[in-house]
């Protein structure tokens, strides 16, 4: 392992029907069972699934971003993260699809760059040969 650049440090009690709170207090946030998983999924609460989209979706546009400014092309973009948690033979599992918004580029280019993007994105990266990632590319 390489020196860490910066450690991000949270805190979780209760488990799914618990809190989440990072040290600095920045989040503070009180998470439910979604219905989906036979949770009662209180309105204003989170959940792990959605704390990682979210996370997923800005580091992958940060790579995006720098691959292109290495790449010498000035984009736009978006990207959705859709991160689901399935019954994996006797465990459960996560499975994501990454769809990326782009202008600026063509169809080709988008692709491209989405692929460099995913090869260098932290995200990417730790989850490899673990998770499924599904990409999509609308170049528009």
């Amino acid at each position: 392992m390489g020196a860490a650049l910066y450690t991000a440090t949270s805190t979780a009690a209760g488990g799914r029907q618990g809190t989440v709170k990072s040290s600095d207090g920045t989040l503070d946030l009180a998470l439910s069972i979604p219905k989906g998983l036979g949770g009662n999924e209180k309105e204003g609460t989170t959940n792990p699934e959605q704390l990682f989209s979210a996370g997923y979706a800005a580091c992958f546009d940060s790579a995006l971003q720098m691959v292109a400014g290495l790449a010498k092309k000035k984009i736009t973009s978006t990207i959705t993260a859709d991160v689901s948690i399935e019954k994996q033979e006797q465990s459960f599992g996560l499975a994501v699809k990454l769809t990326a918004e782009i202008e600026g580029v063509s169809q080709a280019e988008a692709e491209e760059l989405v692929e460099k993007a995913h090869q260098t994105c932290p995200y990417s990266r730790a989850i490899s040969g673990n998770v499924e990632v599904e990409r999509m590319v609308i170049a528009k």
